[in-house]
Formats: C-alpha cells, structure tokens, sequence
C-alpha cells in the first residue's frame, strides 16, 4: 500500500489543515509549559495524538504511521539517546575518580566569578563541543560542568540551552549548512556566507544575555568588558571562517578564539565584585574559596584531570572529519589502505535495514519519487561512540578497575532511561507528521504571508522544524526547498530564505524536546522537564524575533549584505 501525502487534507483547506497539524504541538507545549506533565509521559501521549490525527484527519494507513514512529524512535536512541549515555558516563567517570575536583579547581583558578564561568563553559566550550559534535554533547557535558562548578542545576540546564544558540546552525563540523545543498542545489559556500552575515550579531548578543539572565542590568555591566572580549572574538571569527574558509570550521575557530582570548584577558583584568548565586551563604564561599587557593595542583595533575575531555573533544573531532566519517559507517570509497581498513570494520557494525510499510511508499506528491525510509542503525560512526572510546580510555588513565567503571556504567544507564524513553518519543514524532505532510503544511501556511511579511516569518519555519525535529540539520532539509520555492515566488532572494531557516533554527533548538530531555538527564532533572522548557521558551521567542527583524531588514533596507 502506497500513500501520496496531501497538504490540504482537512476539508481541502489550507488553513483548516493547518490548525489541525498544529494540534500535536500546542499539546506539547500544553503538557509541558501549563500540564507540567513529566517529559517521557508528555512525549509519550504527543506521539500517540500524533498517529490518530495522522490516521484520521491525513489518513495515512495504521500501519505506516506507527512504524515511521518507530524509525524515529530508533534515531531518538542512536545516535542522539547513545551520546547522552556516552557523555553523562565520561562526566561521571571524572566525578567517581575524584578529578572533576581537580577541574573545578582550574576554572576557579582563571575566575571564582559565576558569570564568567558561564561564559567561559557554556558559552566557548559549548560551542566548541557543537562544532565538534552536535547533537546533545554540547548541552550535556557543559551542563554537567557547570553542575560540578556548583550551578543550580537548572540554570546550568538552561544557561546551557541559551548559549547553544550561537553555534548550532554550523554545527557537527557545518552538516547542517550542507545538509541544504542538496535538496536545493544552493552551493552551501553560499548559504554559510549568508548565515555568517545572521548569527553573528546573535552571537556577539549571547554573551550579554546570558549574564543579563543571571544577574540583572547592573550586574552585568560589571563584566562589560569580558563581555565583549568573548562575544566579539566569537562573532568576529564565525563571520569571517564563515564567509572566506566555508561552513565546516566556523563553530571550531569561534570557540577556540573566544576561549583562549577570554581566559588570557582574564588574567589581566578582574571584576570589581565577585558574583555569587544567592542561594550560596557567603561564609560557605568564603571558606571554599580559601580552600583552593590554599590546594596548589602541578600543570601535569590538571592535564590529567581534563584529559578525559580533551580525549573526548579528539574523538569526536576525528569522527566529525567526513571521509572518516564515511569509513565509520562503512561508506568509504577511495584509496586510503587504512580507511579501506576501517571501512570494512564500520561496514561489519552498520546495519540498514528497511522500514516496513514505509520504505520507498511514501509520496511528496502524486507522481512524485518516493520517499526511502530506513533504520541507520551505524554503530562504529554514532557520536556516542567516540565518546565512549575516550571512557574507555579514560578508565585507564583515573586508574579505575573494570568493576567500578561497570558499575558507573549501570548507574548512568539507570539515570537516563526516562530521558531516552522521552526523546525516542518526540522524536517518534517528529516522524509521524513528517510522514503524514503535517509538517509541510504548517510551512506551506506560513509561506502565504506574502512578500512583505514572509521575510520576518521565514525564520518562524526552521524555529518550528527544530523545535519538532530537534535538529537543525534536519529542519534545513525539511523546509531548505520549501523555502527557496517561496522566496523565488515572492522575489525574495533564496540564499537569504535558506539562512533564515537555519538561523532561525538555533533559537528553537533551546525548547526542542530532545534537548530540554538531553539537558535534564545530565543535570539530574530527570522529571523536571517542564520547568527547564518554562524557562526557555521565553527567550527562543524573543531571539527569533530578533533574527525575524534582522532577515526582514536583510531583504529591504540591507539587501547590500546579502552575498
């Protein structure tokens, strides 16, 4: 049984269709932000609402609709539910060895002050990590970090998601820029020089923003000047690797260059007040701040201790290059004796197989190819393994035996499986309404807002594709040729369209319910997803607004800047 996808299916009516495609997500938002409903029972329930309207209302066979929930729900576990597995373990790994102790002391060391902390881990390393990895890594072990700095957990979890906005759209090494190449036969040299004309006056914003949320106006005018020495070293180098080296690098210099320029001014210049969290009793700081000056740790021992980080940002760097990548997934084709190597080896654990009932039966429209449908199930070349490598590694070098290192391993397991439940869930999702042409019909509404309005609009579509998909790799690639279409109807330049998707993308990934998931289980939120997505939701509305303004005065008053 084949079935063509039909955008007007709800009384052959664009706008009735519409409201009916938007059900599934104004529940989520619901259960999350009014119900507060725990995260895997609000994911849960969207995807079973999801089937029936899928069912019902788009009349998509039974069959194919649970079964394309389950090919998101395997994606939900591999790659994206293995690298939280794999990144929470590492963290504890450093935790039950006792170094994180040793790494909390070498961040205190550059600043005791919790805002430049912030800056510093969720801000630059963050970013890093996203250009290095993508996915839930980011979020995970600088969340996680800062908890270990002594973060409130949820404004570590949410700082975490805010700073994750400026690197997202070149993230894991620019896939997301590229992913829209194809689909629109768009060079992404083109796009990346577009979104690098975007982001970074979001990036450069970022830094304040985040002091903003954590210590108000005036507090935050304390730290001007760090401030602007790493939102300006970021947001430099991302436009420039951006416009002139292309999409794969800006991620990696921006946060390279920022870090490294906002630990060596701080060691020429200190803010007038150290900033507490209020919750911390100053004799209690006092005291601990007096402990660590008085711990003097050699630069081996601090080597040591962040060695399983650097060892993680090495892996998934090494996997993040493509034709390793390939040869991981057993794809490689060239002649490299050591690729063929390994691409024998990824071949052995990359498995394929077809989505039953959905495979090649899918239809964009009547006549139209139909859509391929498989489990990627690539064990060798998922993130998570990387991450797992430098565990392993890491077992070795904290001097650990193979009986706490397992059991460590248990614990963590134990501690995300509701998180894994929830993303396997949304994700599920996220795949229903593709399948069923929900998704497309929500951007085919906003698409007729016409050629003054569709500008501000155009980034409200990756917002959304994000926010469902919790990728903004795969928004680009499900709204990229939807967005080209309309801007071309409407005399708008399609580059410009293109970025918007994906700049406007990075603000929904702070809401995404993969990552409020990913976020929570390496804080140890578990079941406190509502309260992160309440904290959140409020800043991705007010930043696509911004990045609404800025691609609406791009098509008007700033047209110069488009490449």
């Amino acid at each position: 049984m084949t079935f063509t996808q039909n955008f007007t299916a709800v009384g052959n009516n664009l706008g009735l269709s519409t409201i009916v495609a938007l059900i599934p997500i104004l529940y989520f938002f619901w259960a999350l932000a009014i119900k507060r409903m725990k995260g895997h029972i609000a994911g849960l329930t969207t995807l079973l609402l999801a089937i029936i309207i899928a069912v019902i209302a788009y009349k998509v066979p039974v069959g194919m609709a649970v079964m394309s929930a389950t090919q998101g729900a395997v994606y939900g576990i591999l790659p994206i539910g293995w690298i939280i597995i794999a990144s929470v373990f590492l963290y504890k790994l450093t935790v039950k060895s006792g170094q994180f102790n040793i790494i909390r002391h070498s961040v205190l060391s550059i600043t005791e002050d919790r805002r430049l902390q912030a800056l510093l881990v969720a801000f630059s390393f963050g970013a890093f990590l996203e250009g290095a990895a993508g996915f839930g890594a980011p979020v995970a072990i600088s969340a996680a970090l800062l908890v270990g700095l002594g973060f409130n957990p949820l404004y570590a979890a949410g700082l975490c998601l805010i700073a994750n906005t400026a690197p997202v759209a070149f993230g894991a090494i620019g896939a997301p820029v590229i992913a829209m190449e194809g689909p629109t036969g768009i060079p992404a040299t083109e796009i990346s020089k577009m979104i690098g004309r975007q982001l970074p006056f979001i990036s450069v914003f970022i830094p304040f923003y985040l002091v903003f949320i954590m210590a108000g106006f005036k507090k935050t005018m304390e730290v001007l000047p760090a401030i602007l020495v790493s939102g300006i070293s970021f947001a430099l180098s991302q436009y420039l690797s951006s416009n002139f080296l292309g999409p794969e690098l800006p991620d990696i210099i921006s946060s390279l260059v920022s870090l490294i320029s906002l630990a060596v001014f701080l060691k020429f210049w200190k803010p007038k007040t150290i900033f507490r969290f209020s919750a911390e009793q100053e004799m209690a700081s006092t005291a601990t701040v007096k402990k660590q000056k008085e711990v003097h740790y050699t630069g081996g021992q601090i080597f040591k201790a962040w060695s399983p980080f650097i060892l993680l940002t090495a892996t998934i760097t090494l996997w993040g290059i493509p034709q390793i990548k390939l040869a991981l997934g057993g794809h490689y084709v060239g002649t490299n004796g050591i690729l063929n190597v390994v691409n024998k080896i990824g071949h052995a654990f990359t498995f394929l197989p077809e989505v039953p009932f959905v495979h090649n039966k899918v239809f964009s429209k009547a006549g139209g190819a139909p859509i391929p449908a498989i489990y990627k199930l690539e064990l060798l070349a998922a993130a998570g393994t990387a991450i797992l490598i430098a565990a392993i590694i890491t077992k070795f070098i904290v001097n650990m035996s193979w009986k706490n290192w397992v059991k460590t391993f248990g614990e963590t397991l134990n501690e995300v499986k509701f998180p894994i439940i929830t993303i396997a869930a949304v994700v599920g999702f996220a795949y229903v309404i593709n399948v069923s042409g929900m998704s497309t019909t929500i951007g085919l509404a906003l698409a007729k807002t016409g050629s003054h309005l569709f500008p501000f609009f155009s980034p409200f579509l990756g917002w959304i594709g994000v926010f469902v998909t919790g990728s903004d790799t795969s928004a680009n690639v499900l709204f990229a040729n939807l967005q080209k279409v309309t801007a071309q109807s409407i005399g708008m330049n399609p580059i410009l369209a293109l970025a918007a998707n994906s700049s406007g993308g990075v603000t929904g990934k702070m809401i995404s319910p993969q990552s409020i998931a990913v976020a929570c289980a390496a804080v140890g939120l578990v079941g406190k997803e509502s309260e992160l997505f309440r904290f959140t939701i409020k800043h991705s509305l007010i930043l696509v607004v911004i990045i609404g303004v800025i691609v609406w005065l791009q098509n008007s008053v700033l047209s110069f800047m488009i490449p």
